[in-house]
């Protein structure tokens, strides 16, 4: 199997990992307090709301949840048909196709409207669904680009001090810095420009990943088809 060069991949899915943040904070400051991407944050959420919280809804959390799921579904099964990078690349195709949905959806529906809003939610909530089993394959797990947990966990727990080898310190500090990079851009753009510019950004961000994708994908193509 021909693969991305460890150095390229970290890149890609830094960048997704900016998407993440990005798309996250349109959700929860846009969308109702929700999150399309953080699983755990919407179950928390869910559990809040379902306790009397009035400003969280239960039925936001839910459909994030399960639009999640559809998407991971739909990611699993590119990833069985395909090996590691490809099942990559055409996740990020179908990512791609649901946000740039998601900004037609934003600038003209907008999200004023429950309906307009659940409708978002659905959309992002596939889309980051289907990025996160495709990520998942790959088997990066201080880049998972959607949960920092596990990141945070391992550089604490691998760190010298606490008597690890401490792998990856810098890629580690990365992810973190990628996720915040994302949260503050999409927030800014969220709260001070309207929503679609910052759906705006992760797609320009997705296409991006995806142009490097199918150029290493030709290349690769191209060697195997001079060497034959």
């Amino acid at each position: 199997m021909a693969e991305t060069k460890p150095r390229g991949l970290a890149a890609l899915l830094l960048a997704l990992t900016v998407v993440t943040g990005v798309v996250d904070a349109v959700s929860f400051l846009g969308l109702g307090r929700v999150f399309v991407a953080n699983m755990t944050g919407n179950v928390v959420f869910f559990g809040f709301a379902a306790a009397g919280e009035t400003t969280l809804s239960v039925l936001a959390s839910l459909t994030a949840v399960l639009a999640f799921l559809a998407g991971a579904l739909a990611g699993g099964r590119l990833a069985r048909r395909d090996d590691d990078y490809d099942a990559l690349r055409r996740a990020t195709t179908v990512q791609a196709v649901l946000v740039a949905v998601a900004v037609v959806l934003s600038a003209t529906l907008g999200a004023g409207t429950r309906p307009g809003s659940e409708l978002l939610i659905v959309v992002l909530g596939v889309a980051m669904g289907v990025q996160n089993a495709a990520v998942r394959r790959i088997g990066a797990p201080d880049l998972t680009t959607t949960v920092l947990t596990m990141t945070l966990t391992g550089f604490a727990a691998d760190s010298k001090a606490a008597g690890g080898a401490g792998a990856h310190p810098l890629r580690k500090v990365a992810a973190v810095g990628a996720m915040l990079v994302g949260a503050f851009a999409g927030g800014l753009l969220q709260l001070r420009v309207a929503m679609w510019t910052a759906l705006s950004l992760a797609l320009v961000l997705i296409l991006g990943v995806l142009v490097v994708l199918w150029a290493g994908s030709g290349a690769t193509a191209g060697k195997g088809g001079s060497a034959a």
